[in-house]
């Protein structure tokens, strides 16, 4: 099924513009550190495009043009009344590249963590998160993401643990604080693992403490209104929408992001007047630390789409404050001069348009099959419409064998090196399969949105949002690491092959 962009709205507009009004009744507000008079929105909808560096936004902005005939919906608020913009320095407490726990933790507990860590510090002391603080004064919360609902990102407004790979762990957190509504991937991590047997069944503690679940789009769409709710629609991350859209089966089964959000929010209504939203596109991420430009513009497409959705419906809700921002850049692509005067870039840029399927699906399919290169060959000009050369593609396999390294190891992986390939067909070159240190960033259109404004840490974020809802909270930290860091005979080995 070949999935129209520009037909997208007109099935999926009615949806976004049913009954927007508040649904669920007041929750008493518990005891909270330093509560203030109650001010600002009533609604807060915090969405993130994970490792959607400047480079991203551009490259998907200019495919967008090309098949929606329109570029996306995030960069109307540069002039939109009552939007905002800033830049965020989003460095973690031990880096000035940080990775996505340190990040979402930094909004989710106003410290910078080392990264690895989920809201804490390496003193071994846990952080008060958002979400704790949120739920002592009546908020209904929600964690919406195409990763495992226990990845970094959503993990880091809820969680506090050491490491961020303690997806069990996370799980029971989210269980013990009772986030009313989370949904995304990661089934594996709520039952014990098949090889091995460790890990404990958390479906049925989740049933006993009243949580509804779901586990394919028709259940989903069946949870009731005003029931906490967890829904994991695949074992680990959602697949890209590229691989979704080219398969029927997983089509009928697997939600799509928009699909998450416009269950999750009725629901939040409907358990209190006043909720919080974290909605992460995480996959974006993923397509740019597998250097792969098919994978990474459909899916910032996909998150557009649901700025766009929460727009609509703040129209209709002027008291929901939205903001939209990214927590690092990932391999910065660049979509480069090609051919005299450049003319080839768009020729070239076209054949994005063609594609379909990710490289995580090649790189399945071409297990499947052995590891055979003239299977992997086939597999990418059968479902990228291209025909790559003898010459080309017999450089590529010395790399396949063993037979050839990169000159810099941050391309050293079979995903880098077929970004590598094909930028010669898409003129998308990367630097690297790793986060970057960009400034990132950020905009706000509701209540409170006109804080949001210049150039400011990642912290700031935490106090900003705490203000606006009048908790008077400061976690502990600790000044950031010396930013020259080891000296370079302490990091040779990083750095030389």
């Amino acid at each position: 099924m070949k999935w129209s962009r520009r037909s997208f709205l007109r099935v999926s507009l009615p949806g976004m513009l049913g009954a927007a009004g508040f649904a669920g009744q007041s929750s008493t507000a518990q005891a909270s550190p330093g509560i203030k008079k109650d001010r600002g929105p009533r609604a807060i909808l915090f969405l993130v495009a994970d490792g959607m560096s400047w480079s991203t936004l551009s490259i998907a902005d200019q495919f967008s043009r090309r098949v929606r005939g329109r570029g996306l919906r995030i960069f109307d608020l540069f002039g939109e009344a009552g939007a905002y913009h800033a830049t965020v320095d989003m460095r973690s407490l031990n880096s000035l590249v940080t990775d996505s726990a340190a990040a979402s933790s930094s909004w989710g507990s106003g410290s910078r963590v080392m990264n690895g860590t989920l809201n804490m510090l390496p003193d071994g002391r846990r952080l008060r998160t958002l979400y704790d603080l949120f739920g002592t004064r009546g908020w209904a919360r929600g964690l919406v993401t195409t990763t495992e609902i226990t990845h970094a990102t959503p993990a880091g407004f809820a969680a506090s643990v050491p490491s961020r790979a303690m997806a069990r762990q996370i799980a029971k957190q989210y269980l013990e604080k009772r986030i009313e509504i989370l949904f995304g991937g990661g089934h594996k991590f709520f039952v014990p693992d098949p090889k091995t047997h460790e890990g404990e069944e958390l479906f049925p503690a989740y049933r006993k403490a009243g949580y509804a679940i779901a586990t394919d789009v028709q259940s989903l769409r069946r949870l009731p209104k005003k029931q906490r709710c967890l829904g994991v629609f695949s074992e680990s991350h959602l697949p890209f929408w590229t691989d979704w859209n080219a398969d029927p089966a997983v089509r009928g089964k697997v939600p799509r992001l928009l699909t998450m959000v416009q269950e999750a929010i009725p629901r939040l209504q409907a358990w209190s007047d006043r909720f919080i939203l974290q909605i992460e596109g995480g996959r974006v991420d993923h397509a740019g630390h597998a250097n792969d430009i098919v994978a990474s513009v459909h899916d910032m497409i996909e998150f557009d789409e649901v700025v766009e959705y929460c727009l609509i419906r703040q129209q209709r809700n002027p008291d929901w404050l939205i903001i939209v921002t990214t927590d690092h850049g990932t391999a910065n692509p660049g979509l480069n001069g090609m051919g005299g005067h450049y003319t080839g870039t768009p020729v070239l840029f076209a054949h994005v348009e063609r594609g379909r399927r990710s490289f995580e699906w090649f790189a399945r399919q071409w297990e499947k099959k052995g590891k055979k290169p003239q299977h992997l060959r086939k597999l990418i000009e059968e479902n990228r419409h291209i025909q790559i050369p003898d010459a080309l593609w017999n450089r590529f396999v010395e790399f396949l064998k063993g037979e050839e390294h990169p000159l810099f190891k941050g391309m050293d992986g079979l995903p880098m090196q077929l970004g590598e390939l094909l930028a010669n067909f898409y003129g998308v070159g990367w630097t690297s399969g790793a986060h970057t240190s960009d400034y990132v960033p950020l905009w706000a259109k509701g209540p409170g949105a006109d804080r949001f404004v210049g150039f400011f840490r990642n912290t700031d974020v935490f106090r900003k949002l705490l203000d606006l809802v009048g908790i008077d909270f400061r976690n502990p930290s600790l000044p950031d690491l010396a930013e020259c860091g080891p000296s370079a005979s302490e990091v040779e080995d990083l750095s030389i092959a």
